[in-house]
């Protein structure tokens, strides 16, 4: 079965449309609720940014479980950068989420690129070499590993998963083409593959990105906002029926 999730709309100076958004996805059917860990959207400095934990907090805390336990939504995020904040905190505040939704929580992790980097500087945050930043995301995302939360790690657009096979986790590529997605799950050691990327411009667009991701066996696929919840929902329960899609993580 293959599981879908939204990002929510966090660039903005209030965060009512990211409510509005969780809302229309949750009654909707989408799987996972998920926000951006940037200091501005990417490029864009003069724009805002929302952080992300307030907002997936506030959603969990209000949010019930589907079947009273663990059967989602899920709350995550896609991704947190190290280096923005110290190990331990990051790893403290996936910690409170998982408080508050036991089970549903997401820790989606990365190390940032040079694309990020001016946000760190910006603000005085140190930028660390890039084999640091790695090392640093493998110690993360394993000891969250260890608590039991579900890990994903960044493998950008190529499916580099050699920082998520070393911490037991999930890798999130992102807008990768589905050869890529199924030769991850094709090697003798397959890696669980989950499938993020800008919402497509038609409907007919949004149902062939979802069934090739699940033929290609991703686990789950997250669209960025907007997009067409009910198509997604239903593509994605189409595709599964087909026995296409990964277990799920």
């Amino acid at each position: 079965m293959i599981r879908t999730g939204v990002v929510l709309p966090t660039f903005r100076q209030s965060a009512d449309e990211a409510w509005a958004a969780a809302d229309l996805a949750v009654k909707a059917g989408v799987d996972g609720l998920f926000c951006f860990d940037h200091l501005w959207p990417m490029g864009q400095p003069e724009r805002p940014a929302l952080a992300p934990f307030p907002i997936l907090a506030a959603l969990a805390a209000t949010i019930p479980s589907r079947d009273g336990s663990h059967g989602g939504p899920f709350f995550g995020t896609l991704i947190a950068r190290i280096g923005l904040v110290p190990n331990d905190v990051l790893e403290s505040q996936f910690a409170a989420l998982e408080h508050i939704a036991p089970g549903r929580v997401v820790a989606g992790l990365g190390t940032g690129d040079r694309l990020s980097e001016a946000e760190n500087h910006a603000y005085g945050i140190p930028f660390a070499p890039a084999g640091d930043r790695r090392r640093n995301v493998v110690a993360l995302a394993r000891t969250l590993v260890d608590k039991g939360v579900t890990v994903w790690v960044a493998g950008g657009s190529a499916g580099r998963t050699t920082e998520a096979r070393e911490a037991g986790a999930s890798v999130v590529v992102w807008d990768s083409d589905p050869e890529i997605v199924a030769s991850l799950g094709e090697e003798r050691d397959p890696v669980d593959v989950v499938w993020s990327g800008p919402a497509p411009r038609s409907e007919e667009a949004l149902r062939d990105t979802v069934q090739s991701m699940a033929r290609s066996g991703a686990s789950w696929v997250v669209f960025g906002w907007p997009v067409d919840l009910d198509a997604l929902v239903d593509a994605a329960r189409t595709a599964s029926r087909s026995g296409g899609g990964g277990a799920g993580s």
